[in-house]
């Protein structure tokens, strides 16, 4: 797990890279929640995801947005943060330039966030939002989604009421060529506190399924 340093639009930012064996490994790119609640690249939610890309042969960056542990800067209420996760996609793709495609993850604010990224890049071909907050972000970019992903979140979440993800899920579905899965699962709240591995398993179960590794043993 290389700790990484790379030039942001602010300064620089710290992350963790996992290099991939292959040359034209997939890329995914993990953004953590808030930085003005806790969060940082080490949130347990962050850190598991990127396991479990790495475990299935993905080039994975995990980073700090700026103003968080050594990234420099300061908070930019998400203007900032998307052009500091722009540049982590970008620095990764310096490193793989022969990656064959691109997941996004992100956590709350980080799903907000890695949501603006994939309209931005037509090369993410899949995503998973945990939380997205529905009620707190404008999430009208998403006109149309271009990829198809997973938005999954806690049925006792008290942050994010479920009838404000209700209203995005039921907005993207009406797409045409793309599929959202949507999962709520019961008894989580917004950090999924006791219910950590139950999330990581249908993440993971929803990214083997996209992957076609459903049958073999993707660990």
């Amino acid at each position: 797990m290389p700790e990484v340093i790379f030039n942001g639009p602010a300064g620089r930012l710290e992350g963790r890279f996992h290099p991939a064996k292959k040359r034209n490994a997939p890329i995914a790119l993990v953004l953590h929640l808030h930085p003005q609640f806790g969060g940082t690249m080490n949130n347990q939610i962050i850190y598991q995801m990127y396991y479990m890309f790495a475990r299935r042969g993905f080039a994975v960056l995990r980073f700090n947005f700026r103003g968080v542990g050594r990234s420099q800067g300061q908070f930019d209420h998400g203007q900032g943060e998307l052009s500091d996760a722009a540049a982590a996609l970008d620095w990764v793709q310096t490193i793989h330039p022969d990656a064959r495609a691109c997941w996004i993850a992100g956590f709350s604010f980080g799903a907000w966030i890695g949501m603006q990224l994939l309209m931005r890049r037509p090369e993410v071909e899949g995503f998973i939002s945990i939380a997205p907050p529905a009620n707190l972000h404008d999430f009208s970019f998403l006109a149309p989604c271009p990829s198809s992903g997973l938005i999954i979140h806690g049925e006792e979440d008290k942050v994010v009421p479920q009838k404000d993800v209700q209203v995005l899920v039921d907005k993207l579905k009406t797409q045409k060529g793309i599929i959202i899965d949507h999962q709520e699962m019961p008894g989580a709240n917004h950090f999924f506190e006791n219910h950590v591995d139950g999330l990581m398993q249908n993440c993971a179960g929803y990214l083997d399924r996209r992957l076609g590794l459903i049958g073999e043993d993707a660990g």
